[in-house]
């Protein structure tokens, strides 16, 4: 059997107000594994975002392991973690996230300046590749501003794959468009996913949900219910 792209075991995730301990994710264990699909569900406040985080390398488990394509995240180094997330992790968020004074190609580029695998002069080359894969080559020199909702949203989704990752993070990715907008996203993620690409996807939507091949529902920072994903005990 294949080794699971992502192994998580007892994982914990705890905030601190004050003399408060404030647990967000209690004692998740599951694996996902290469081309999974998966739907991370909850209802707002239950952990589901902040689980991201963590399997995204954005945040910090407070106890627990988490093996990302074989590295036990624990032990690396926060540059260590660094390397690995910009050569192997794309996010895409809610807010889209793209920085205003920087252009469209400009905006997809900043990954690759953080991947030593990747040379300066194959940026553009690979930016105009991965905003084709988006129907959006024709805005490459315009500005988040001049830009919709939908098509700022394609933008970051461009830049999510524009260093070809192993694995996709998706923070309610259709959370702040309208319907046929929020439609063409899922379509662009699925044909990610259809390609060999992972992902993980938070949403509230249940019909979004249900178009995935994997989900996981989360309350109270547990793993409630599972489908089609391998939750070990």
């Amino acid at each position: 059997m294949d080794k699971p792209l992502i192994k998580v075991s007892q994982l914990c995730k705890s905030f601190y107000h004050g003399d408060t301990v404030l647990p967000a994710i209690n004692n998740v264990s599951f694996e996902v594994y290469k081309g999974d699909y998966v739907a991370i569900l909850g209802r707002s406040g239950s952990g589901k975002s902040t689980l991201l985080s963590v399997l995204g390398l954005l945040d910090t488990p407070s106890s627990g392991t988490y093996e990302l394509s074989g590295h036990d995240i624990t032990q690396l180094s926060f540059y260590q973690q660094s390397i690995l997330r910009n050569k192997h992790l794309g996010w895409v968020f809610q807010n889209f996230n793209l920085i205003n004074d920087m252009n469209v190609v400009e905006n997809i580029t900043l990954p690759l300046k953080y991947n030593p695998d990747i040379k300066p002069a194959q940026y553009r080359a690979l930016a105009l590749a991965s905003l084709k894969k988006v129907n959006l080559t024709d805005k490459a020199e315009q500005y988040p501003s001049q830009l919709s909702g939908g098509q700022q949203q394609r933008v970051a989704i461009a830049r999510a794959i524009v260093s070809n990752p192993d694995l996709i993070l998706a923070d309610e990715p259709t959370g702040n468009l309208d319907t046929e907008s929020g439609q063409l996203i899922i379509e662009l993620l699925n044909d990610i996913n259809n390609s060999g690409t992972t992902v993980l996807m938070v949403t509230h939507d249940q019909d979004i949900a249900a178009a995935c091949k994997q989900s996981i529902t989360i309350e109270n920072g547990r793993i409630a219910t599972s489908h089609n994903l391998r939750v070990v005990a």
